[in-house]
């Protein structure tokens, strides 16, 4: 059984790592290679393990991290929606929304944001948001990356 618990330390490159594996594995078919490789190149910076430590939760099975997610509360915006690849197809994205917009809901928030890759369009729609115009995300990293906001109203 999936279970979800709020990351902390030992998270980290867990998360750092499932992260850049599911890029590669699910978005190469939208972006080039070459946005892909800025995208999960690096290190883990100093800001990214202040974001896992106050935004990000991990989805849990048999005691092993599977997935992740973060919702930043004083913007409204959930993000960082991964799931290893080798756990693909078994809800823990669906359950980590889920779990995500229950932390909004409990914290009065009336609208969730966010910015979807356009392989993940289809899945957040799925989950009730709304969102069609194609964007432009400048990451803090210097990638350009095209995008669809979308929003839910709880």
């Amino acid at each position: 059984m999936i279970k979800i618990r709020k990351a902390d330390k030992k998270d980290i490159k867990t998360i750092h790592t499932l992260r850049s594996r599911s890029i590669l594995d699910q978005c190469s078919p939208h972006y080039s290679n070459k946005q892909l490789a800025l995208w999960t190149y690096g290190g883990i910076s100093d800001s990214f393990i202040l974001d896992v430590l106050e935004n990000f939760y991990v989805s849990e099975l048999n005691k092993s991290v599977i997935g992740c997610g973060k919702i930043t509360l004083h913007t409204g915006m959930i993000d960082a929606i991964f799931v290893d690849p080798d756990y693909f197809r078994l809800g823990a994205a669906k359950k980590m929304i889920l779990f995500l917009e229950d932390i909004a809901k409990k914290n009065s928030l009336k609208k969730i944001k966010l910015e979807s890759t356009l392989n993940a369009a289809s899945f957040y729609r799925h989950c009730g948001y709304s969102g069609e115009k194609v964007s432009t995300y400048e990451s803090p990293r210097g990638i350009s990356l095209e995008c669809i906001p979308m929003e839910k109203y709880l």
